[in-house]
C-alpha cells in the first residue's frame, strides 16, 4: 500500500511533466483534500497509509489537474483577501493582483465606519466586493454581471461570508438600467486582447469564462464602456478603481481623463506592475 509519502512524490512528477509550476503544492493539496486533513499535516507525516478507495479518490482529482483543469475549480474554491469563496467554471478565478483592487480603494477611503455604497461591474464570485464589505461593516454593494452562473456563486458566497443583508446582486449588462448613483464603483473588466487569449496559460484559456477574458483588439474595449457610465452612476467626489492588464495602465488613466475624471492614480502589485487605476469623479 501506498504511503502519503509516495503519493505525493508521484504527483509531484507528474504535474511537472504536465508543465505545473505549483506540483508540489498541487499535489499536496489534493492529497490533503482527500484525507481530510490540512496540507501541512501531510509534510509532517509521510508515513500514513493511504487507504485503496483514497487513492482512487486522489487519482480522479489527479487527473484533472494534469489536464490543467485549475486547482480553484477541483477543490471548488478559492481563498481571496481574508474570505474563503467558492468558485465555478462560471467565475473568473480571484487572484491575488486583484487584491491591489480592495487595498487601493481602503487606502482611499480610510473611514472603515463610513456608510459607503459601492457597485461592482462584472462581480464573478464577488470576491471585490464581498472583500470590501468585509472591512467596511456599515457599507452596502451591489454587483452586476451579465452571467446567471456567476451571479448564483456570488449570492452563495455571501451568504458564506455573512454579507448577504448587505450585498445583493443583478443580472444586467454593465450599468444599463440602473439609475441610482454610488460612493464607489470598482471592476476587474475582460481585459485580455482577443488575440492573445490563445497563448494565454491551459488552466485559464480553457477553463475560464471567455466573457470574463476577452477585452477585444487592444483589451480596452470595457474601459471606453465603463468610464462614461460611471460618469452617469458616481456621486460627485466618488471614487472609481479598475483592475488593468500589464502595459494598459497608462491608457485607461487617459481614458479617465478624457471623460473629466481627476486625481488619477496607478497603483502598482507586489510585482511593481502598474495593476489599477483609481480616479476621482
Amino acid at each position: 500500500m501506498n504511503t502519503v509519502g509516495d503519493l505525493l512524490r508521484g504527483l509531484n512528477a507528474r504535474f511537472q511533466a504536465a508543465g505545473i509550476d505549483s506540483a508540489r503544492l498541487d499535489a499536496r493539496l489534493l492529497v490533503a483534500e482527500i484525507l481530510g486533513v490540512e496540507p501541512l499535516y501531510l509534510a509532517t507525516h509521510p508515513e500514513i497509509v493511504v487507504t485503496t478507495q483514497q487513492q482512487t479518490a486522489i487519482e480522479v482529482l489527479a487527473a484533472r489537474r494534469e489536464s490543467r483543469e485549475p486547482i480553484s475549480h477541483i477543490l471548488g474554491r478559492r481563498g481571496f483577501w481574508t474570505l474563503d469563496l467558492r468558485v465555478t467554471k462560471d467565475t473568473l478565478d480571484p487572484r491575488p493582483d486583484t487584491e491591489t483592487l480592495v487595498q487601493g480603494v481602503l487606502e482611499r477611503r480610510p473611514d472603515r465606519q463610513a456608510g459607503l455604497s459601492i457597485l461592482d461591474f462584472g462581480t464573478g464570485s464577488g470576491c471585490i466586493l464581498l472583500a470590501l464589505l468585509s472591512e467596511l461593516p456599515l457599507a452596502q454593494g451591489l454587483g452586476v454581471d451579465q452571467s446567471p452562473g456567476a451571479l448564483a456563486v456570488a449570492a452563495d458566497n455571501a451568504v458564506r461570508c455573512g454579507m448577504a443583508d448587505r450585498a445583493r446582486f443583478r443580472q444586467g449588462n454593465w450599468g444599463e438600467g440602473l439609475s441610482e448613483v454610488f460612493d464607489v464603483i470598482v471592476s476587474n473588466p475582460p481585459y485580455i486582447p482577443d488575440a492573445e487569449i490563445a497563448t494565454l496559460e491551459p488552466e485559464v484559456a480553457r477553463h475560464e469564462p471567455l466573457t470574463a477574458l476577452a477585452g477585444g483588439i487592444d483589451g480596452l474595449d470595457c474601459y471606453r464602456v465603463l468610464v462614461p457610465q460611471m460618469v452617469r452612476l458616481l456621486v460627485p467626489g466618488g471614487l472609481a478603481g479598475f483592475e488593468v492588464g500589464a502595459g494598459q495602465a497608462q491608457a485607461v488613466a487617459a481614458i479617465f481623463a478624457t471623460h473629466g475624471f481627476h486625481d488619477v492614480d496607478i497603483a502598482q502589485d507586489l510585482a511593481g506592475i502598474g495593476r489599477c487605476v483609481f480616479a476621482t469623479r
